[in-house]
Parts: C-alpha cells; structure tokens; sequence
C-alpha cells in the first residue's frame, strides 16, 4: 500500500491528485504545519532525514521530492498514462516541464515568501526602515521581475497546445500545477494571462483533483 505522508497546504497535495489520477489505493498519514514558523513537524524526519514533504512509502521504499515521487509513480504504476511515448518531441516536453516545475518556476516565488515573510517579521522600529528598504529593493530588482519573466514564459509555451506537454493531459501538469497556484496566492497570476487562468481552471476541473481536494483536506493555496 502506498502510504503519502501528507503536509497541509503543501506541495503533497498534488501527488494525491497523481494516484488519484491513476486510480490507484493509498493511505494518507497526516501532518500539520507549524502555526508560527509555518515549518513541517519534527516527526517528519522519523519518514526522510530533511523532514519535508511530499514523501511517500511504498512497502519498504521511501521516496522524496515530488518530481522523483510523480516519476515513480508513473513508471511503476501508469501502464502508458499520463506520459508520452519514448522518443517524442512530447515526450522531452514532458521531461522539461516536469523539472522545470521546481528547478526554475518555484525558487522566485520562495524568495518572494521568505522576503515578504521579513517584512512582517517584529523587529525593533529603528531597524524596520533598514530592513523594509532592503527586502523592497531585492524585491524590485530581482524577485518580481524573475516571477514575470517566468510567468510570461508559461502563458506563451501554453499557448502552443492543450496542455504544457502536448494535446495530451500528462503528470507534467500536475507537476507545474502548484508553481502556477502558489502565483495566484500571491497575487501575481491574474487575468491578464488568460491562458494560464485557464489551464488552472481545467485542472481544478478534474474529477481527480476535486476527490484529491476531499482526501488531503483544506488547502489554502485556492483560498
């Protein structure tokens, strides 16, 4: 039995989509964030040393990372789906978009979280000034301008088909789902890049991802 060790409001909630997507039987161990650090638990660690998640069990292997985890699952489990064939332009597209998803979209938006988080961090009045000043400009300069470029990259490769891979619905979208989520949370994904709202709207659409929604619980990334 497969077994998702399970965080709230994290990137686990799309591999509950994926084995829902493959219809396949799981158990959910639940853990919760932090309210204050907003950190995972300690008891994580007891399932990977690094005590983050996605992680997942099944019988004696335990696999991290979500991309590792979503490559796992369809090689072992997917019988040809959600995956283009070997050897196809797809096929490479599938294989970028799968590592893209974390190894570009993702690490703006993770300063944007740490650097807005400084800013609402208590410090001495004589400091915030200083501090405001500085998360503001790295803001500016860097974070924001790396968020837009990334996002006017997606709206335009989407635009050349159904879906990020293809006219087929594949795990890469799954994968590129939460960067495009946690850019509506943060207010940077809007209506003027229409066709990215809509990818969001087809895959929240899913039958999948609304019994997903139902297993993992709350998830205040759609809120």
């Amino acid at each position: 039995m497969i077994t998702v060790h399970h965080l709230n409001n994290s990137r686990s909630q799309r591999v509950l989509w994926l084995l829902e997507e493959l219809e396949l039987p799981y158990e959910i161990k639940r853990y919760e964030r932090d309210p204050k650090t907003m950190l995972a638990p300690p008891s994580l660690r007891k399932v990977h040393p690094l005590g983050k998640s996605p992680v997942i069990t099944d019988e004696d292997l335990t696999v991290a990372e979500s991309g590792a985890i979503v490559e796992y699952l369809v090689d072992r489990y997917g019988n040809g789906r959600l995956k283009p064939a070997l050897g196809t332009p797809e096929h490479l597209r599938y294989t970028y978009w799968l590592h893209y998803a974390e190894g570009s979209a993702m690490p703006p938006q993770l300063l944007k979280l740490v650097f807005d988080t400084i800013d609402k961090t208590p410090m001495p009045f004589f400091v915030r000034p200083i501090a405001r000043s500085i998360t503001n400009r790295v803001k500016s300069s860097f974070i924001d301008p790396q968020i837009t470029l990334h996002l006017n990259y997606m709206e335009a490769e989407i635009g050349k088909s159904t879906w990020f891979a293809g006219n087929e619905f594949t795990a890469a979208d799954i994968q590129i789902s939460f960067p495009l989520e946690v850019a509506v949370a943060q207010g940077n994904l809007r209506a003027s890049r229409p066709k990215l709202v809509a990818f969001l709207k087809s895959i929240q659409a899913r039958p999948a991802y609304q019994q997903a929604l139902e297993r993992g619980g709350d998830y205040d990334l759609l809120s």
